[in-house]
């Protein structure tokens, strides 16, 4: 069963700051603001990272789930893992055996998607959708717009390779998001569980920041990884061990 990382969500008390600095350490660019988001108690915006999104989401009014999951996790973070998929219907009969809720189902004409419960998943909100026509890798993508492209800005940072998710059980969460998918586990070089993408991989670590279960880590392809240390230091936000702190995400150059 084939999935694409194709858009990961973050997730922030306020927006602007957020993207400022996604935008400052690693050059990229606004591509749309969804309105469409005020019907959860959401601003956002996405960046495209070559032909897959970055979103920053933030609550604008109190009781939102956002609002709850920040709590939760005691400020910004990883909030989802979106995919694309060539089948949707499959996909949802095989959430549906296992039990899998659907916290929220996607339909806009052409795009139809799905968000899985995350006290189901585990560690994150775990989203499979589908665009029809969309099956170009830098085909249409509805949450990021009509005219995503022209915002494309790869002279630091190209691709979104790798996505972290940490958990006091990495094995049992790993397992279970692998049941879900269809798609076997891996191991890296450290011996971590590993699910495969079609142009990317999702890993699997033991939290140890004390922040608990969640999204925490992002691998970015980059062409110029000085450049983003020397902007992130010139941010505030100067990179431990070559990691990159930002908006409580760990970013990792590759």
């Amino acid at each position: 069963m084939r999935l694409r990382l194709r858009q990961i969500c973050l997730v922030a008390r306020d927006l602007e700051p957020v993207v400022g600095d996604l935008k400052r350490v690693f050059g990229l660019e606004v591509c749309y603001v969804d309105d469409a988001v005020a019907a959860y108690g959401l601003v956002n915006a996405l960046l495209p990272v070559g032909n897959q999104f970055l979103e920053v989401v933030a609550p604008k009014e109190p009781g939102t789930a956002a609002g709850r999951y920040l709590d939760r996790r005691d400020g910004d973070g990883g909030y989802m893992v979106i995919t694309q998929c060539p089948d949707l219907e499959a996909r949802r009969r095989r959430v549906a055996e296992l039990g899998v809720r659907i916290a929220n189902p996607l339909e806009h004409g052409d795009f139809q998607g799905m968000q899985l419960h995350p006290k189901d998943t585990g560690g994150a909100f775990f989203e499979i959708d589908c665009q029809q026509g969309g099956e170009a890798e830098d085909g249409p993508w509805h949450p990021a717009g009509p005219d995503w492209k022209p915002h494309v800005r790869t002279g630091i940072v190209s691709a979104i390779l790798a996505a972290e998710l940490q958990s006091p059980d990495p094995e049992r969460l790993a397992g279970r998001w692998s049941e879900i998918a269809e798609i076997p586990l891996e191991r890296n070089g450290q011996g971590a569980p590993v699910m495969p993408f079609d142009n990317g991989e999702l890993r699997f670590v033991e939290a140890r920041d004390g922040r608990g279960e969640g999204l925490a880590g992002l691998d970015l392809k980059s062409g110029d990884a000085e450049a983003a240390f020397a902007r992130a230091r010139a941010a505030g936000l100067p990179p431990a061990d070559g990691v990159i702190a930002l908006g409580g995400m760990r970013f990792r150059l590759v």
